[in-house]
This record gives structure tokens, C-alpha cells and sequence, in this order.
């Protein structure tokens, strides 16, 4: 689920998660061979379905040593098969590799050289008999036996993954097998519908969902080791490509043949009906046991929401266990597969995955499944961009934050000062779907990670964009936690996406950067080339027919003002002395979110004669103002 070019697209969208199962990862050579023996098992389920599972155990287990098991389950393969066959690395780090555990990795079932039926993100089931089953059922079958069956075990259990492994290490955590005392969910899926990687806020992330089902959506009619060929766009050129599919009937019909099973639920519920309301995560996340530490990126592009909201789940239906949040400058995944300085043209300044590997991740584990050990980690650790700097905090979001309104105002402003505009003050702009506002201004396929850091100029140009920015700013400001947006808008159509941008405006004599080199020949040797760069801090969509619940769509009266209320992820970045906020209004972001028609109808099975122009006002008066609050420190 990521981004890529041309005809690599889809490996690339699978690399970026099927590598994050942590079997196949290339981050070094280590002979594995002289220091564990690998096994290979069908552990039976409750139901009689078997999966298969590889072992990795350190030679000298049971003889000199007992060790803890760590396990992954994995939609992604836990490939190398074989049992001469290993991987150029185990576990969620080279620190851990070194450290002493036993390693499991496991087909979900379904996948790969596993038995049964795929579900994606397959829902909880209260109440299980006892054959019955779910990704809990499976996880606390597989553990029973690995701690009965695998030599040389000490009987802890610690349960890892991202991404979509991530999801897999959340359910575990759920009626807990007794000898699971420590879970990592890693970006974590916790809702696709609301906030996680096809869906945010009811509106359909295009490429990213597209270009993942062309390949891991194919059907696997029986257990194979063989993952399914990359898709070729026949363009390295996203935009061009998604415009020229046309509407959403065309995917399935020009690209899928009915073959691809989740497409075609998908594209069938609309809103947020009892399908995807059974496949949150959130609600099941109670009484929950074993110790947990969550990981996120600020800049995750798929799974963000579900880091921050499987955290917050935990703490607030689980009272009293150890549940940490760890939140850093990293896309999906980076912390295990990136060195962590830098995203697109933005740095961090120092890498922040060996701290988070070696100080945090190691220690998490350590201190859980083998004794003795006390790692001594605060409520949270995350990551303060802008300043580029760790902060262990005792609460996330902090409890000192205090929200502050900034206010879309006359002249392009963003002001903290209310309107006092009796009626007629508003912005406006027509959205074109034949001519949507580009998300990124590069040539790209899918979902490109950069873009949760990239310069907003080539949008804050077009006319079809509104743009509010305050004065520079005298001193820092610091924006701490999720950010509520609140706008009074109208339309004349029926339907209508809103896309909020805040934006981080770097000075335009920003001095020369330590990593740069002067620019001789342009008069501006001693400036960056960041000066004036307009850098996404966070942007999300919102589909308009959502407003009164993502369970109730409703049409726009044309012309009539409406409220769009919603909560974009939380940030931690500081905004330096000198720098502007931006705000970007806007009602289209392509192709990463598919076309609103801007009629209302169910836009899965909208035709051609749905999709029209329509002009939206963005209204900013006393009775109907629009604002954003952020949670701010020490202001």
C-alpha cells in the first residue's frame, strides 16, 4: 500500500508492507545459519484449519538457554520457504536479532501456504463457540502450541508487526492466551473506513486502494508460496491514469473482471454501514492484558489514525496496564526500514530509528519477556518535529495543551481574532472534477509517502485552492495533539469534498542549511533552497455528505450554508520564530482521493452525467465562521 512508478507500482505498493513483516527484510547479511535452527509446522486451529508457521530457534535453547518467543502473523508471506532457506534477517531489528529470542512467523490463513479462507481485516467475534474463529481465536491457538511444542522456550510470548502484521498483533492482544505478556501493534489497521488507508473520513484514497488490490486482491484458489505479478498502468503518470479510468463502475469492469473479492465489497457499502463497522478494531480493544506499546509516523500515509486511535482505545477501555505510545518522523514503517533523518526535502536532523530500536523497542521487550530487566519508558515517546527533538511525556496528547482558534479571515488572513462580518463575507472557488487539484506536483503512480511532507506552492496557486496565512510569527509555536476543524460552507452543488491543509511557511531568506552547498550564479549563495517551501504539517479530506454521520449520508441544499465538522490526526510540530500557518481549503485532492461528483449519489456507482462543476463558498462571518483549533503549548 504505497507508492511506485510505471510498471513497479504494485510491487512497490506490496513492498511497503509485505517487507514490513520483519522475515525479508535486507538490512544486512548475517549467517543466521550458524546461530538458529529453522522449523517448519501446519499448526492446527480450533477448527481443524492448518497454518503454516516457521520457527527460528537459537542453537543453544533448551541446552544453556531458555528464550522468549517472538511472533509475527503475516498476510505478506513468510518467505524464504524451506527449512534451508533463511532470511537476511529476524525480528524487528538487528538489536533485537543480536539480543536472544525465539522468532515465529506465520501465514494467516488463507495467505500464501496456509489452509482456509482470507478475510480481509477479518471482524471479532463476541461470544465464539468453540470451534469458532476469528484472528484472536488464531493467534491464542498458534501461541498455545508454540510455548507446549518449540524447545528451549522460557513461556512468554511477545506478539509484533506493521502495518497490516499490525493489525494481526492488535487482535491478539484481544482474550489474550495466558502466555502473551507483551504486544508491539506497529501502524496498526483500525479502521478503513474512518481514518486508515482506503478510506479517510467516508472519502476513498484512490491510488493507494486501487493499486493494492490489483495485486493482493487476487484470489489464490489453493496454498502457494507465489504472490501475484505486478500491475501495469502502461504510464508512470498517476494522474493522467486515474482521470482517464472515469468513474468508479470502470475500475472493475476495464481493470478487476469481478475477480477481486474485497473491491467488490467495498464498492458496495458506501457508507459506514455494518460491514465496516465490524471491521473497527476499537471497540474490542478492552480488558485487555499483556503490555502494549504502539508505534506510529507523523507521516504515515496509510496508517497514522490507526496508530494514534488503537492507542487511545487501549488507554481509555483498558484502565491500569502499561500501554505506551511511541510517535515519530517516519512513513509507514520507516522506524524499521528507514534510517529516520529525513522525508522528501524535509530533515530531522539525527536518525530516529536506531534510538527508537535500540532505546525503546529493545528495552519494551526486554523488560517483558525476560526477567529482570526494567526499561523504564515514559507514558510517551514522540518525536517534536520542526524542533527535531525526542520528548518523553507522561500523557499524550499533553495535558497542558490549551486550544487556540485561528480563524479564516478577509484578505487571505488567518487570524485569532472572530469575525464580526454581519452576512456576505465569504471566499469561493470552482470545483472542476475534470480539472482536479493535484495532491502532488510530481509524476508519480500511487501513493507517494513524501507527500505528507510536501511543498504546497504549485496548489496555494491555483484559483480553485483558498489560502489563509497568518503574519511570521514572533516566536515559536507549538501544535500538540488532533486538530478540530469547523467550517461554514456551501455549495451549489448537492455534494462536495472539503480538503484542509495546515502548512508550515519556511522564510524566504531562510539562511543556508549545515547539509547544503551555496547555489554561485543566482545572487542567493547564502539561502536555502527551503526558503519559502511550504511544507504539509497535516492535511485530511472530508466527504461532505457525511456531515451528520458517516452512517447518514445527506444531500447539500444548494446555496444553503452547512457545517463540515471533523478531527484531522494529531500532530507534534513547532512551528519556528519567522515561520507562517497556513491554512488550504479545497475540493479536490487527485488522485489520491477519488472524484466527489458534487451531485448526490452513491459515487462507487456514479456515471459520467453525475460529475459537475460546482462553485463552493467558504463563509466567514459572525454567525458562520470557519476555523481550526489547535492544541497549543505555552501560548
Amino acid at each position: 500500500m504505497s507508492n511506485g512508478t510505471g510498471r513497479s507500482a504494485l510491487a512497490v505498493a506490496c513492498l511497503s508492507l509485505c517487507a514490513l513483516s520483519g522475515a525479508a527484510r535486507d538490512v544486512g547479511k548475517p549467517d543466521l545459519r550458524l546461530r538458529f535452527d529453522k522449523y517448519e509446522y501446519r499448526l492446527a486451529m480450533r477448527d481443524g484449519v492448518r497454518l503454516f508457521t516457521s520457527v527460528y530457534v537459537p542453537k543453544d535453547a533448551g541446552t544453556k538457554h531458555r528464550y522468549p518467543i517472538l511472533l509475527t502473523r503475516t498476510p505478506y508471506s513468510v518467505a524464504p520457504y524451506g527449512t534451508d532457506s533463511f532470511p537476511q534477517q529476524l525480528g524487528p531489528s538487528l538489536a533485537a536479532q543480536k539480543e536472544g529470542f525465539i522468532f515465529a512467523y506465520q501465514d494467516v490463513r488463507g495467505r500464501y501456504l496456509s489452509e482456509g479462507t482470507f478475510e480481509d481485516v477479518r471482524p471479532y467475534e463476541e461470544g465464539k463457540g468453540p470451534r469458532e474463529t476469528d484472528e484472536s481465536s488464531d493467534a491464542w491457538d498458534t501461541i498455545d502450541w508454540l510455548v507446549k511444542n518449540v524447545r528451549g522456550n522460557n513461556g512468554r510470548v511477545g506478539v509484533w508487526g506493521i502495518s497490516y502484521p499490525g493489525f494481526y498483533a492488535a487482535m491478539a492482544a484481544i482474550d489474550a492466551h495466558p502466555a502473551l505478556v507483551a504486544v508491539s501493534p506497529q501502524a496498526p489497521i483500525a479502521d478503513w473506513f474512518i481514518g486508515d488507508d482506503f478510506h479517510h473520513n467516508g472519502a476513498l484514497f484512490l491510488p493507494h486502494a486501487f493499486n493494492f488490490y490489483a495485486g493482493f486482491g487476487r484470489p489464490r484458489p489453493e496454498p502457494t508460496t507465489k504472490g501475484s505479478p505486478p500491475f501495469d498502468h502502461g504510464t508512470a503518470d498517476g494522474y493522467q491514469f486515474f482521470l482517464q479510468a472515469g468513474p468508479m463502475p470502470n475500475y472493475d469492469r476495464l481493470y478487476f473482471k469481478g475477480e477481486v473479492v474485497f473491491w467488490k465489497q467495498a464498492m458496495a457499502h458506501e457508507s459506514y454501514d455494518a460491514f465496516w463497522q465490524a471491521r473497527d478494531t476499537r471497540p474490542h480493544l478492552k480488558a485487555i492484558r499483556p503490555a502494549v506499546l504502539t508505534v506510529g509516523g507523523w507521516f504515515d500515509a496509510e496508517d497514522l489514525f490507526g496508530a494514534l486511535s488503537t492507542y487511545r482505545a487501549i488507554e481509555r477501555q483498558s484502565p491500569g496496564i502499561s500501554n505506551r505510545l511511541v510517535m515519530g518522523p517516519w512513513s509507514h514503517g520507516g522506524w524499521a526500514r528507514t534510517p529516520g533523518e529525513a522525508l522528501g526535502s524535509v530533515r530531522f536532523g539525527e536518525p530516529a530509528s536506531p534510538f527508537f530500536q535500540e532505546k525503546i523497542e529493545l528495552p519494551f521487550f526486554r523488560e517483558w519477556l525476560k526477567q529482570g530487566h526494567d526499561a523504564d519508558l515514559p507514558e510517551a515517546y514522540v518525536f517534536e518535529t520542526g524542533r527535531n527533538q525526542w520528548q518523553a511525556l507522561d500523557a499524550w496528547p499533553p495535558r497542558q495543551a490549551k486550544r487556540a482558534s485561528f480563524y479564516l479571515a478577509d484578505g487571505g488572513r488567518l487570524a485569532r481574532e472572530a469575525p464580526t462580518d454581519a452576512a456576505d463575507a465569504f471566499d469561493e472557488y470552482v470545483s472542476d472534477p475534470s480539472r482536479p487539484v493535484p495532491y502532488l506536483d510530481e509524476i508519480v503512480i500511487g501513493m507517494a509517502k513524501e507527500y505528507m511532507v510536501a511543498d504546497q506552492r504549485f496548489a496555494s496557486r491555483r484559483p480553485d485552492v483558498l489560502v489563509y496565512q497568518t503574519e511570521p510569527l514572533e516566536g515559536d509555536l507549538t501544535v500538540a495533539g488532533p486538530i478540530e476543524v469547523s467550517l461554514s460552507v456551501s455549495t451549489t452543488g448537492t455534494d462536495s469534498d472539503f480538503v484542509v491543509k495546515l502548512v508550515d511557511v519556511y522564510p524566504q531568506d531562510l539562511p543556508l542549511q549545515p547539509d547544503e552547498k551555496p547555489q554561485p550564479g543566482y545572487g542567493i549563495a547564502q539561502h536555502s533552497r527551503m526558503g519559502g517551501y511550504q511544507q504539509l504539517v497535516r492535511g485530511e479530506p472530508f466527504r461532505g455528505k457525511f456531515r451528520h454521520g458517516f452512517d447518514r449520508p445527506q444531500a447539500f441544499q444548494p446555496g444553503q450554508v452547512d457545517r463540515v465538522d471533523f478531527t484531522m490526526p494529531d500532530v507534534f510540530h513547532d512551528f519556528r520564530r519567522g515561520h507562517r500557518l497556513m491554512v488550504q481549503v479545497q475540493s479536490s485532492w487527485f488522485p489520491l482521493v477519488n472524484l466527489n461528483p458534487q451531485t448526490f449519489v452513491d459515487i462507487n456507482t456514479a456515471g459520467p452525467g453525475d460529475f459537475r462543476k460546482a462553485t463552493e463558498r467558504v463563509w466567514r462571518t459572525a454567525k458562520d465562521p470557519s476555523l481550526l483549533r489547535l492544541p497549543l503549548l505555552g501560548h
